[in-house]
């Protein structure tokens, strides 16, 4: 049997649709991204993103359809981001989908939306080994989980405050970088030489959850020490040290690095059978951070496995894999479903 699962996800700024096969994996993976128009405001602002979403929705989903070379009465399932996400977001694609499941007597899954960045190594990785931990960072998460199976997962530690990705873009706002910063503080860093030149704190090592609003704090601090920024104001005074703005992406991007390591490392203490580590979400885009990962994990035998960069960022094809193995078991949702339940 070779079953058709259509995926959708609008959780933030990207208005995604895909067609995923039982049998043949990936049949298409459209995406809109919204970064050029929230450039601008240096972050989601969600009503922009609401917005957009109505109106590309339908052509997004008509195109995965194509693309795939599917019609819309083949699909057997259709699967939506449910929670958790910026409510007028998930609004959009949930609604939509839902609505199409029910004119055109399709089974409907709601799936949630960190599930979907767990297992999207998956993806282009098909022998990962059960069981795993899996470091999902992102704009908006930042976990470490102990999985077990497909949909089998305990959370070991997450974030109290800001994300991973979220520290990124407000540091990278402080020395006046453009948004989503995580790119642009990586190609700075390189520059500088990946290397520490600030010695920003890590936080405690012997805790398992992750803590990112007191870099931003230390960072902002440290900057004012240097003369180059105003707290009163908000403003970074050196717009034009190109030097002082790459030591600093350097110094974060290896602070973020060894925080990651000092939680993983714990996890491995904790859960001594594990054989691999997934690293996925947006940062795991950063080829600094998997490189360094990858050299940690050979160290102690385990392997380092991540997806694709297109299923690293928010994607529908990652809701439509959830999907299709939550088909499987007949986990299907009930109709009165609602988003963030």
């Amino acid at each position: 049997m070779n079953r058709l699962t259509l995926g959708i996800e609008t959780s933030c700024d990207e208005t995604a649709a895909a067609v995923y096969s039982s049998k043949h994996g990936v049949l298409s993976n459209e995406l809109f991204s919204q970064i050029k128009e929230q450039k601008a405001f240096g972050g989601v602002v969600p009503e922009i993103a609401s917005r957009t979403h109505l109106e590309k929705i339908n052509g997004i989903v008509e195109s995965a359809l194509k693309t795939a070379g599917v019609t819309l009465d083949e699909i057997e399932v259709v699967a939506v981001t449910s929670k958790p996400g910026l409510p007028s977001a998930l609004l959009v694609g949930f609604c939509f989908g839902k609505a199409l499941a029910w004119v055109k007597q399709k089974k409907f899954i709601g799936i949630n939306h960190l599930e979907g960045h767990a297992f999207s190594a998956f993806l282009n990785n098909k022998d990962i080994p059960f069981p795993h931990l899996c470091l999902t960072a992102s704009g908006g998460h930042t976990a470490l989980y102990y999985v077990t199976g497909f949909g089998a997962y305990k959370t070991i530690a997450h974030t109290i405050d800001d994300a991973a990705g979220e520290a990124f873009d407000k540091i990278a706002r402080l020395i006046q970088l453009p948004y989503p910063g995580g790119p642009e503080i990586e190609q700075l860093a390189q520059k500088a030489g990946f290397k520490d030149y600030f010695n920003y704190p890590r936080g405690k090592k012997d805790r398992f959850n992750f803590s990112f609003s007191g870099l931003k704090t230390a960072v902002m601090y440290d900057l004012v020490e240097k003369d180059a920024y105003d707290m009163a104001t908000k403003k970074f005074l050196k717009p034009h040290d190109l030097k002082l703005k790459e030591e600093v992406a350097s110094s974060l991007l290896v602070c973020i690095t060894d925080i990651f390591k000092q939680k993983i490392a714990l996890a491995l203490k904790e859960y001594p059978d594990v054989k691999a580590l997934t690293f996925v979400g947006g940062v795991a885009c950063n080829s600094y951070i998997r490189e360094q990962l990858k050299e940690f994990l050979s160290k102690r035998n385990i392997s380092l496995l991540y997806p694709a960069k297109q299923y690293c960022t928010d994607n529908a094809a990652m809701i439509a894999f959830v999907g299709n193995y939550k088909a499987e078991r007949d986990e299907f949702s009930p109709w009165n479903l609602d988003i963030l339940q």
